[in-house]
């Protein structure tokens, strides 16, 4: 098998899995979302100073419009403003395909108008880099929320928040929670999730990741009271496998706001 096709097929069937019981094997409904989206998020950790304009500015107008050309949309930019390593940069990229993520790099290498609009940021020299580090997750979007779904133009933050599990059958267990009631107490109790993920690729794995989107820091603290009192969560969240010390061994929680350029 050739490496792009075996590329093609691990990472489907990985997306597959992911929204399925640890263990079972994908039926006809299971392959049908496996049409669900992927996403490839980026983290760049800057220095204050130089780097900042110059990201943005690759952001705006060199990685984006790239993107958009290869119909890449709803691409997300945020600044980490609640978090460790500040000054922090993210971009999502969603994708229909896991494998167009993985061939990014070599696509936009052949793209005359990304290469040309990068200059300066892709070319840096090591007396002036462009960030300090640049790392990149693999997700594939959970079959319960299969696609990015942007909140009205106007002022937001953004949460992102990532769940380590202790073990793949705990994490598949938290996945299902979700696919099967969590996101449904979420947005009945007024939160507006954005996407859900699970980590195909990227660091402390086996992990998920969502990001959800409010007004306000008082909207956030008011919706996640309301969830955090819904009978519904009590109940689902005491159930015997489901308690975050049988299920979740670490939860890290960033706020973010959108960069000029992002498109949600």
């Amino acid at each position: 098998m050739e490496r792009r096709e075996f590329v093609k097929t691990a990472l489907a069937t990985a997306g597959i899995a992911s929204g399925a019981a640890f263990g079972a094997e994908p039926d006809a409904k299971a392959l049908a979302e496996s049409r669900q989206e992927f996403y490839q998020l980026r983290k760049y950790t800057l220095r204050t100073g130089p780097q900042l304009a110059l990201t943005q500015g690759y952001f705006e107008k060199a990685l984006i419009p790239a993107l958009n050309r290869l119909e890449m949309t709803q691409v997300g930019a945020f600044k980490l403003d609640i978090g460790p390593q500040t000054p922090t940069y993210y971009v999502l990229i969603p994708s229909p395909s896991a494998e167009a993520l993985v061939t990014l790099d070599a696509r936009l290498g052949k793209d005359t108008e990304y290469v040309k609009a990068a200059s300066g940021f892709r070319d840096a020299p090591a007396a002036a880099p462009a960030f300090v580090r640049a790392e990149r997750s693999l997700l594939s979007a959970f079959a319960g929320w299969p696609k990015v779904v942007s909140p009205k133009k106007e002022k937001r933050i953004f949460q992102l928040r990532t769940y380590e599990s202790p073990s793949q059958v705990a994490h598949a267990r938290k996945i299902q929670m979700f696919n099967e009631a969590e996101i449904e107490i979420f947005t009945r109790t007024g939160l507006t999730p954005v996407f859900f993920a699970d980590t195909l690729i990227g660091p402390r794995m086996p992990s998920l990741t969502y990001m959800l989107t409010f007004a306000n820091t008082a909207e956030l603290t008011e919706k996640w009271a309301g969830f955090s009192a819904d009978p519904a969560w009590k109940e689902l969240s005491h159930r015997p496998g489901n308690t975050d010390a049988e299920i979740v061994s670490n939860i890290s929680n960033l706020y973010l706001s959108p960069l000029s350029c992002s498109q949600i």
